[in-house]
């Protein structure tokens, strides 16, 4: 009996620990509205846009119009509920260009306004959407998702 009965009691605490510790770091509840460092916001935004023209069948790129919101969670990492206008560019997708103006013709102009969620852990350059929504931002209300 000796060694064996205390492992289940051991590894019980251990847990119970890990998570008091965990739960120190958690202190916040839910979503708040914090300002992302300029380095964040960026390669997170980028990584939205990657992640939305690669799952799109339009034939140009869209990208960030404007970031309408910013809320963030710390947990294991970070997550950041993102809620921006993104606009059809001008570039289409297999441009090599890192300048893409917005769209200015009326008939190809096309505007949305998107949720997402994205868990990160930025110092390890790791990104993950869990979550997005975007709604045409014109008269018509097409409901679009991808993943």
């Amino acid at each position: 009996m000796g060694v064996g009965c205390w492992r289940n009691p051991l590894l019980l605490l251990a847990a119970l620990v890990l998570t008091a510790r965990l739960g120190h770091f958690q202190r916040w509840e839910g979503f708040q509205e914090k300002s992302m460092s300029k380095t964040n916001m960026n390669s997170t935004l980028q990584f939205l846009m990657e992640s939305y023209n690669n799952a799109s069948n339009d034939t140009y790129l869209f990208q960030v119009d404007k970031l309408l919101r910013s809320q963030m969670q710390l947990t294991t990492g970070v997550e950041y509920m993102v809620t921006v206008k993104i606009s059809r560019t001008k570039c289409k997708r297999n441009s090599t260009s890192n300048s893409c103006p917005i769209q200015s013709k009326k008939k190809l102009k096309k505007s949305f306004i998107c949720d997402f969620l994205v868990y990160t852990v930025p110092w390890m350059n790791y990104y993950q959407l869990w979550n997005n929504s975007c709604l045409e931002s014109k008269h018509t209300n097409k409901n679009l998702k991808f993943t």
